[in-house]
């Protein structure tokens, strides 16, 4: 996957939705900067941060996820893909439902996905080096460019949804004191079902993981 990496931006997934809907760029990209000054978060929310977090996008076609991933798990599969890395280099963070990223109690990041066409964007970022207040930064020291990099090359092969989701339905648990978001209402965790595709089904309802 390339990688275009620039000093500094408004937002990553502003800049590669523009450039692929212009043909700049064309999937498989990603674009990284080490500062973002009007990033999006999850639920309208922005996602602003400091110089040495990790702030990237990228976009993969379709065709290049595994045949067993549905449009509704991509969001917990492509996070899960960053912890699983993370995991790897030491760090004890861990994925709440559906993709944000926590040490202990204290989010630290993470990611967003649009579809444009038959093209996934994912939006990520991740506290490295600085961290507002209530949340909290990575437990291990490594850069922006190394995490990138690093999580680009898993994309030369991917694990299948049922290798990914038979972990995460383990690390699952962790999820069940904290409380989530449906359409902008918080819905407690502890007794929700997690389905096979990610998503939850809570008090008769169901909620997807897409974001």
């Amino acid at each position: 996957m390339e990688i275009h990496w620039f000093e500094s931006l408004d937002s990553t997934q502003t800049y590669l939705i523009e450039a692929l809907k212009s043909g700049t760029l064309r999937a498989p990209v990603c674009i990284g900067t080490d500062m973002q000054t009007m990033g999006r978060g999850s639920r309208g929310n922005g996602w602003i941060g400091e110089r040495g977090n990790l702030f990237i996008s990228f976009a993969i076609e379709r065709s290049m996820l595994p045949n067993d991933l549905k449009l509704e798990s991509s969001s917990i599969y492509l996070a899960f893909l960053m912890k699983e890395f993370l995991r790897a280099h030491g760090s004890n963070v861990w994925l709440k439902w559906p993709n944000d990223f926590y040490i202990g109690d204290k989010k630290i990041g993470g990611v967003i996905t649009n579809l444009i066409r038959d093209t996934l964007i994912c939006g990520i970022g991740i506290n490295l080096i600085t961290a507002p207040e209530n949340f909290e930064k990575i437990d291990i020291k490594i850069s922006p460019h190394d995490i990138t990099e690093g999580y680009c090359t898993l994309f030369k092969n991917l694990p299948l949804w049922k290798q990914i989701f038979s972990k995460y339905e383990i690390e699952f648990e962790n999820s069940r004191v904290f409380f989530s978001h449906n359409n902008n209402e918080k819905v407690a965790l502890k007794n929700a079902v997690l389905l096979q595709d990610g998503s939850l089904e809570c008090d008769g309802q169901r909620i997807f993981s897409l974001r």
